[in-house]
């Protein structure tokens, strides 16, 4: 007999998902190649340097858009809660994988929230400083202390939503099944019980 499952994810949230994925590592890759001569190689992925640096800013429009309409769905799930807050002491022992009695939390733990609202603010703090510097379109409309003003914030803005998504990968490899998630869109309820057993008993009540 399988073990039963919880539906996580639509097929809606699923695709959506994979599209900032998938436009994140490209953005990250020619974004990397566009930043220092010891990465223009991966320029290659993109057809080469002229491509490459065609292509970066309208990829980040991509992103923009499908970032907005996942972020727009997920806000609520994501406002911090007191229940968030007390959990949040617990993590140097949860990371150290001891046995601790945690507060019942909805369908994303603090960490998640903390993921979900940097990004909320660096993907369109990237864009703007992108538009600022965009060749030949926007450009020319800034003056040259305003553009290498946004070069400098974009690249540190790049910087941290690249190491807040390595987080998150690593995170989701870390706690066992989550990829599952957004593989299938299910969890076992054995997982949604133990790791967000207040959207377990929500999602129970509702089925």
């Amino acid at each position: 007999m399988s073990a039963p499952i919880v539906p996580r994810y639509s097929p809606r949230d699923r695709a959506n998902h994979w599209v900032i994925a998938i436009t994140f590592i490209l953005l990250a890759i020619s974004g990397l190649a566009l930043f220092h001569p010891a990465f223009f190689f991966l320029s290659n992925l993109l057809g080469g340097g002229t491509w490459n640096r065609i292509l970066h800013p309208f990829i980040g429009v991509v992103l923009l858009l499908s970032f907005t309409a996942f972020a727009l769905r997920l806000a609520a799930d994501n406002r911090i809660t007191a229940a968030d807050r007390e959990w949040k002491k617990y993590l140097p022992r949860i990371l150290r994988n001891e046995p601790v009695t945690l507060p019942k939390i909805g369908k994303y733990n603090i960490g998640q929230k903390y993921l979900f609202w940097s990004l909320v603010v660096l993907i369109p703090l990237l864009f703007f400083t992108g538009i600022v510097i965009w060749q030949p379109w926007f450009a020319s409309y800034f003056s040259v202390g305003l553009i290498r003003l946004a070069v400098l914030v974009h690249a540190a803005a790049a910087f941290l939503a690249m190491l807040a998504i390595i987080v998150h990968i690593y995170s989701a490899i870390w706690t066992k099944g989550s990829i599952r998630a957004m593989t299938r869109g299910t969890v076992s309820a054995a997982w949604a019980k133990h790791h967000h057993p207040a959207w377990y008993e929500e999602v129970s009540r509702s089925r």
